[in-house]
């Protein structure tokens, strides 16, 4: 596919973006896919959160952020060795809990480390259920067997669904476009819908192996939610000294996402979301040519993707006793 087609591409698939709310700080909310749900276009990142300074900080961190209309919580079992749930727990006490839509991941590859996982990880975040949990590092060709496979995760999730402990179920993944596709062809074959998908969503990610061009048409044509991670790979991104923060969201922002979630880990950092979606506005195809112009040589070796390139972000594959 070359720049011209991709920009048509994306350019059909229309802005998700709907008006502001009278909420505090401005946020825009967007529907989750055929859920019926509307989560804020920007989502708190988990990770980042078990990185931050303290765990008080930690809760200054997310209640600012639900104060001022970030509802999208996202997080997973294996992050921080739990650290990231155990403090984001913490800081949805207190009645923050009711008012934020709680997203959580597991790595479990198997019926009973699956709800093992679940369990551990509704005890950590001190709540009876999740509204979205997540299949987590969908990287492989074989994990999307293996989520289907008798005896497999799928069976602890919908025991789970049944029992009320979780609302949606969706999977997550940053290696390769391909594996996407095979999951989602695979869930075809087994009738199963899943109710949202993770991925890397970025201006470099528009050159290499991207998501952006092969799985997100599929993801709205099927209804399913697009959620938007690594839009900044880390910080790698801005390494590249092509594009600045709010460009990298306002881009994420630009797709027809549902939520795009990004690291916080200080309240800056919560201001710097915020001001990305107060100063958005649907970018025009020349615009979006642009931008991206300006990362295409920085992209082609991938090398400002490391987690499409490289095994560092891989825990899954570090620490095979995660998926059972």
């Amino acid at each position: 596919m070359n720049r011209r087609q991709a920009l048509g591409t994306l350019a059909s698939m229309g802005i998700a973006f709907e008006a502001a709310q009278s909420q505090p700080g401005g946020m825009t909310y967007r529907p989750l896919g055929k859920t019926g749900e509307k989560v804020s276009a920007i989502g708190l990142g988990g990770a980042h959160i078990g990185r931050a300074a303290s765990p008080e900080l930690a809760t200054t961190v997310i209640r600012t952020a639900v104060d001022r209309g970030i509802t999208f919580m996202d997080n997973c079992w294996d992050y921080a060795d739990g650290e990231a749930e155990r403090r984001m727990g913490a800081a949805l006490r207190d009645g923050y809990r009711q008012k934020v839509f709680l997203m959580t991941k597991f790595d479990g590859r198997t019926r009973q480390m699956a709800a093992r996982q679940i369990d551990e990880s509704l005890q950590r975040l001190q709540t009876d259920h999740v509204d979205l949990l997540q299949y987590h590092e969908n990287i492989r060709m074989e994990d999307p067997d293996r989520f289907f496979a008798a005896g497999g995760p799928l069976e602890a999730l919908l025991e789970a669904k049944k029992a009320g402990k979780i609302r949606y179920i969706g999977f997550t993944g940053h290696k390769d476009p391909a594996v996407h596709l095979r999951m989602l062809e695979i869930a075809q074959q087994h009738n199963f819908h899943f109710d949202s998908c993770q991925m890397p969503l970025n201006v470099m990610d528009y050159h290499f192996r991207s998501f952006a061009h092969q799985v997100l048409p599929k993801l709205v044509e099927q209804g399913i939610a697009p959620l938007a991670m690594k839009t900044m790979g880390s910080g790698i991104i801005l390494r590249s000294n092509t594009v600045t923060p709010i460009e990298c969201l306002h881009y994420a922002l630009n797709l027809p996402t549902s939520v795009v979630i990004t690291g916080m880990d200080t309240v800056e950092r919560v201001d710097q979301a915020l001001e990305a979606v107060r100063t958005f506005k649907p970018m025009t195809q020349q615009q979006v040519a642009a931008l991206v112009a300006k990362t295409r040589q920085a992209a082609m070796t991938g090398q400002f993707e490391l987690f499409k390139t490289d095994t560092r972000f891989d825990g899954t594959a570090k620490n095979p006793q995660w998926m059972g």
